[in-house]
């Protein structure tokens, strides 16, 4: 009988250690859930917050335009300055329009001054060929009056001319005409016009 009752002690015993331990394991855990609470709490507001903050960065990207794209005020400084290329060009295109033009300008006025010149020149040469027509009658009624003067008479007025005229007209006269008027002359005059006139027959082209 007493070797039955052993057991028995042992196993209540066992059971009470078995009891307390669950005890104590509980209450720890209880702890533990008390403490770790709040830790949970504030570790999930932070991961609530991180995640507003990754939505409200999300946001903002969608909102703000990055780095690699130009925002308004990049366009409109881009605009700016396409404008004023555009208005350097048109004011470079001008002033090469206006400076064309003035070389039409100065083209036409010399092109007119020339016309001018080139009139002015025919205008000269017709001057030049009338009186030179009107020398040449006038020589040639001279000549015709030389011619019907008395030799004597005409002698006297060819013996005070000048050599040169003196044998222009004796060369103009028929050669009688001539003969009688160079007798009347005196030997030196007479000697002096036939010099001018071998010199000019001299240099007179030969055929």
């Amino acid at each position: 009988m007493g070797k039955l009752r052993k057991p028995r002690i042992l196993r209540s015993r066992g059971g009470s250690l078995l009891m307390i331990a669950t005890l104590l394991l509980g209450s720890g855990i209880l702890r533990l859930a008390i403490e770790a609470g709040p830790a949970l709490a504030r570790a999930g507001e932070d991961k609530a917050g991180t995640a507003d903050s990754h939505d409200q960065a999300n946001m903002s990207g969608h909102a703000e335009p990055t780095g690699d794209v130009p925002d308004r005020a990049g366009f409109q400084q881009m605009l700016d300055a396409f404008r004023e290329r555009e208005a350097r060009l048109a004011d470079r295109e001008r002033a090469i329009e206006e400076r064309a033009h003035a070389v039409e300008i100065a083209d036409k006025a010399v092109s007119e001054k020339l016309q001018e010149l080139m009139d002015a020149e025919a205008a000269l040469r017709e001057t030049l060929s009338l009186a030179d027509g009107a020398v040449e009658k006038d020589i040639e009624r001279l000549t015709v009056v030389y011619e019907t003067m008395k030799p004597k008479e005409a002698a006297a007025l060819f013996e005070e001319m000048a050599p040169e005229f003196a044998a222009g007209f004796l060369a103009r006269m028929r050669p009688e005409s001539a003969a009688q008027i160079m007798t009347g002359l005196s030997s030196e005059a007479a000697y002096t016009i036939s010099v001018v006139m071998a010199g000019r027959n001299a240099k007179a082209p030969r055929q």
